[in-house]
């Protein structure tokens, strides 16, 4: 299982929704940490072009660009970094590429009006749970929800400071994502619990982003005690 943990760097991320903040960003910080990281866009030439800004980015030619389909077929490990509005109908066209693959879905389904950020209602429990019925036949997580993509983009910050909550039924597979968390410095990957607990975890977002509008901050999480 050591070896398992620690073998990250031999593996190739899929981000899907790559060209998007958190899921670039993400892609910055894996590609600085020595991984293979494949971004997806609907336009392969969007996530081309993406690619090629990242690896500026990161002094590396670690980062590649495929439309969304060649993107969740290349990789073995998945994000899923989409806005909730596309999370269904693209999990459900991927099914067959995802199969056997562990997914990360860090997508928070909130709503915004004037009162600000809230939680919307999932029909499964939450987006973690829609992928999990989405993809019987893949090893879903979740996780990376509160990670600022204003920080992670911006290298100036050498280390994030932040904790990140994963969540799943797969404890091989959490314990992967954990290690992913773990490649990029300041960053601490935590078991949160089970997959059916990702809800709380999704609509927590909404707390933070109202912390960071009212102390013009960009909020994360921190564990004590662990």
């Amino acid at each position: 299982m050591e070896d398992f943990l620690t073998d990250v760097t031999q593996l190739t991320v899929g981000v899907l929704g790559g060209t998007g903040p958190q899921g670039k960003g993400l892609a910055l910080r894996w590609a600085r940490g020595g991984i293979r990281v494949v971004i997806g866009s609907r336009n392969a030439e969007r996530a081309e072009t993406a690619a090629a800004e990242l690896n500026e980015q990161s002094g590396t030619d670690l980062v590649t660009g495929q439309d969304n389909a060649g993107c969740a077929a290349a990789a073995d490990v998945v994000l899923v970094a989409v806005p909730w509005e596309g999370h269904a109908e693209l999990l459900d066209a991927l099914r067959d590429q995802l199969v056997g693959k562990i997914v990360i879905d860090c997508v928070n389904p909130l709503g915004f009006d004037k009162q600000g950020p809230f939680a919307l209602p999932v029909e499964e429990g939450s987006a973690a749970q829609q992928a999990e019925k989405l993809l019987p036949e893949s090893r879903v997580t979740a996780a990376f929800h509160h990670v600022s993509a204003v920080h992670l983009a911006d290298l100036s910050i050498a280390e994030m400071e932040t904790d990140v909550l994963v969540l799943g039924d797969d404890r091989e597979a959490t314990d992967l994502v954990r290690a992913l968390a773990d490649t990029v410095p300041g960053m601490r990957g935590i078991y949160g619990g089970r997959l059916r607990n990702a809800h709380q975890v999704e609509a927590l977002t909404a707390n933070l982003i109202a912390i960071n509008r009212r102390y013009k901050a960009h909020a994360g999480v921190r564990i004590t005690d662990v």
